[in-house]
């Protein structure tokens, strides 16, 4: 019964959803004609009637991202704050997908000021309604409609926590019907001051005389493979099973289930595992680095008979990287040093002024005069656009490594190589050759790949061009 009100409640939002998003776009395109009509002449204006032609393209878009989202998912356990993000973000990509459809189909119906005061009213309309729709849930819940009673197994500190949470958190609406010990012939008057109401063997008889909707299974990891036979009488009742996995203490991973042709997985991954941001991520790299290969053809011409005119040997420096995981290619750059590079490297030696296995020269010899010019504006890294364009590398992400620094890494910093390598990165805008210290930039690269989000690629992303255009911390 309670699953079939969540579907309800999730179908009445929906069309809440939909008609706030409607009753945004009809209030963006009011305001748009009454207060900022003809003060900004070289924005067009909403193009009359035409401009409904938008809406069935705005409301499919924003259907399928709240949906993505998991905007009509429970979030009796969330913050406020992280529905208002995950609205945000719903409004953000909807709005981009808005703005590259107008300019690749070159619909001149409305302005740039008409879209950002349509996302405006988007995001506030439908954080307002999401804020209405939180506060007659409380005043429901109050009033014994629409919680769940939870029933927890197992008696240590781990179930304790538990317990204190749900009690304490009025608003998730949920109520501890009580605690069973993890035992068969287990027995405790109380856990703390909660009550215990019998043991694992008493398991049919508590769900008889008890209303229950869902179980959480607190124990230990090897007490877990003894209890299947409680396990199969939870699904025979139709009674939702939860297990805490936070057994395993030292990981830093996050947990999520996965499926493998049903057999299900828990699944524990330190790098980012969202399918539909990293395809983002990819659409972001096809499209930056097809615009630098287009845009930045003749000045990459000019840079090739520069560096054939003034030293002797090819033009395209190769080397061979490491990519995702361990994966090697060649990577591509202009050349920058004289041919005789490599084997003047160990006489430079006692220069190296990195840490660890990164070797860096400040004012290196090697480097051609024209070389050091395209160091210092990164123009000789132009040719890696073509790895960025056939998913070799990104435009951000970890600095791509050598086979013989990795050979040098101890086991923490082989994490560096669980994202695609970049032309950029935290330490890029951080000052390049400015950090000298190879640990902290490892350190770096970890920061960004426990962090990662698309929003943050694309704040390194800007962040990164005065940096490259003002040459600084280059060498």
């Amino acid at each position: 019964m309670l699953r079939q009100q969540a579907k309800l409640v999730a179908w009445t939002v929906y069309i809440s959803d939909l008609i706030v998003c409607t009753a945004a776009f009809f209030l963006s395109r009011w305001a748009s004609n009454s207060f900022f009509a003809g003060q900004f002449p070289d924005d067009a204006p909403y193009q009359g009637e035409r401009t409904l032609l938008l809406l069935p393209f705005i409301l499919p878009v924003w259907s399928v991202l709240l949906c993505y989202f998991k905007l009509y998912d429970s979030y009796r356990t969330k913050p406020r704050w992280a529905e208002s993000w995950d609205i945000f973000k719903v409004v953000f990509l909807g709005t981009l997908s808005l703005i590259t459809s107008i300019f690749a189909f070159k619909l001149n119906l409305v302005g740039r000021l008409d879209i950002g005061i349509f996302a405006a009213s988007s995001f506030l309309l439908l954080s307002t309604e999401r804020f209405v729709v939180r506060w007659i849930a409380r005043v429901a819940r109050r009033h014994g409609y629409n919680y769940r009673n939870v029933l927890v197994v197992g008696t240590g500190k781990r179930a304790r926590k538990i317990a204190r949470h749900i009690e304490e958190n009025k608003d998730w609406g949920l109520k501890l019907t009580g605690i069973i010990h993890d035992k068969n012939n287990g027995s405790s008057p109380k856990v703390g001051h909660y009550p215990v109401i019998g043991n694992l063997g008493q398991i049919s008889e508590i769900l008889e005389q008890h209303v229950v909707d869902e179980i959480v299974f607190v124990v230990s990891q090897t007490r877990l493979r003894e209890i299947e036979d409680c396990f199969l009488k939870c699904q025979e009742l139709g009674i939702q099973v939860r297990v805490a996995v936070d057994f395993l203490h030292n990981t830093n991973a996050k947990v999520y289930l996965d499926e493998l042709q049903k057999i299900p997985l828990l699944t524990f991954s330190t790098a980012p595992h969202d399918a539909f941001m990293l395809a983002l991520k990819r659409a972001f790299d096809i499209v930056i680095s097809l615009l630098l290969i287009v845009l930045a053809s003749p000045l990459a011409l000019l840079i090739a008979f520069a560096i054939r005119v003034t030293s002797r040997g090819p033009v395209i420096f190769k080397q061979v990287r490491v990519g995702l995981n361990g994966r090697r290619f060649k990577m591509y750059k202009f050349r920058t040093m004289g041919m005789d590079a490599d084997a003047r490297k160990e006489e430079l030696r006692h220069l190296n002024e990195m840490g660890g296995p990164v070797f860096k020269v400040k004012d290196d010899p090697r480097l051609t005069p024209i070389g050091k010019f395209l160091r210092r504006f990164s123009l000789d890294e132009l040719p890696q656009v073509i790895n960025v364009f056939r998913g070799r590398m990104s435009i951000v992400g970890p600095r791509p490594a050598t086979p013989e620094e990795v050979v040098h890494y101890r086991p923490w910093q082989r994490r560096r190589l669980s994202m695609k390598p970049g032309l950029t990165c935290l330490w890029q805008i951080n000052g390049r050759n400015n950090i000298q210290d190879f640990d902290r930039w490892i350190k770096l690269d970890l920061e960004y790949i426990d962090h990662w989000s698309f929003a943050h690629d694309f704040k390194i992303f800007l962040a990164t061009i005065p940096v490259v255009l003002l040459g600084r911390g280059a060498s």
